[in-house]
């Protein structure tokens, strides 16, 4: 055996004694496939030049030594660290699953790796998460915004940083963004209550100052208004999303002296506490809910929703993002999806009495 294979091969035996041992080099390829520097280089790079014996020989040491490429020099070549971040709201909450999922499949059909994380709805975490990405130079940010004024980003924009917004639009600056029509789709849903002979109908959603939350609520006073029908101040209740805060007010609304006889959720996890409050009610209550949920389809009845396309959402926010870094854009745009009422049997129930 060669001594510079026997050198090698003492060098992988130390990597795999020790758990934080030092990464092998592309030298220690080059010593035991026993080539130039160059050599290895190539063969690591897909470059041509190499015969397919000594690439053969190369990718064996490679393999035997659990060598993985420094892109740290690539990177500095070439400006770019085919990663993107992604700043989502609650990474356990299940419509952030297909649109994370979306985004994800686009950066890989990019050769792009995404990196995300949860502000948890506060903004200092949206932008120290946000800004902490950019650190690590990734070449664009899909930020599901928690706050409302984004001018720290515009250091990091003017630098190159591609930025797409989504589900909730940009504060203070202009930036491309991608949402549902959230005011229509909630419209939408009120009306076909209203439509099967529901006039008492109790609007329960999220923190007012959030966007989607403000716009399902402007939808809801719009059918509202549409039907001639004046809301009382008891039938509209925002705030935070515990189940506790929710669950308080669904049984304010159908105790009342003239009880709802419908309610129109603001989203999923709205709409999951309040399928649990008119489980113990006796009577039947409408619904219909902003978003939809696992399992609707086998309750009895099934839960009528206005479904978002989550993966579209994301989809469109990472291409959006890539024709940024393209070159190909350079206005900011506003796109809006549409959504759709899906019917299942809550939302068609007539009041009672």
């Amino acid at each position: 055996m060669p001594e510079t294979t026997r050198r090698a091969d003492r060098l992988a035996d130390r990597h795999s004694g020790s758990r934080y041992g030092n990464r092998p080099t592309m030298k220690d390829v080059a010593a035991r496939a026993g080539v130039g520097l160059k050599t290895v280089s190539r063969v690591v790079n897909g470059e041509p030049g190499v015969t397919p014996d000594t690439e053969r020989r190369v990718q064996e040491a490679i393999d035997a030594l659990g060598f993985r490429r420094n892109d740290s020099a690539r990177v500095l070549r070439k400006g770019r660290t085919a990663s993107i971040g992604l700043v989502l709201e609650d990474l356990a909450d299940p419509f952030y699953g297909p649109l994370s999922r979306a985004v994800e499949e686009v950066a890989r059909a990019h050769g792009a790796l995404l990196i995300n994380g949860s502000s948890a709805e506060d903004p200092d975490r949206e932008q120290e998460l946000a800004l902490a990405l950019c650190a690590r130079r990734v070449d664009g940010l899909v930020i599901i915004p928690a706050g409302g004024d984004h001018r720290y980003l515009e250091p990091e924009i003017r630098a190159g940083v591609a930025t797409v917004f989504v589900d909730r639009p940009a504060g203070k600056i202009d930036a491309d963004v991608v949402l549902s029509d959230n005011f229509g789709g909630a419209r939408d849903g009120v009306a076909h209550l209203i439509a099967h002979g529901h006039r008492r109908i109790g609007f329960i959603g999220d923190m007012p100052r959030i966007h989607t939350a403000a716009e399902r609520l402007r939808g809801y006073r719009a059918a509202m208004e549409d039907a001639g029908i004046e809301v009382e101040d008891g039938w509209m209740s925002l705030g935070a999303t515990d189940p506790e805060r929710v669950r308080r007010a669904a049984a304010e609304m159908l105790a009342a002296h003239s009880p709802v006889t419908a309610i129109f959720t603001g989203n999923n996890r709205v709409t999951v506490t309040v399928i649990r409050v008119l489980a113990e009610h006796t009577g039947p209550v409408a619904l219909v809910g902003f978003d939809d949920i696992e399992l609707a389809d086998l309750l009895r009845p099934g839960v009528t929703v206005v479904a978002q396309d989550a993966a579209a959402l994301g989809r469109t926010a990472a291409e959006r993002l890539f024709r940024q870094l393209d070159g190909s854009l350079v206005t900011p745009e506003r796109i809006e999806l549409p959504t759709r009422l899906v019917t299942r049997g809550s939302g068609e129930l007539p009041p009672a009495g």
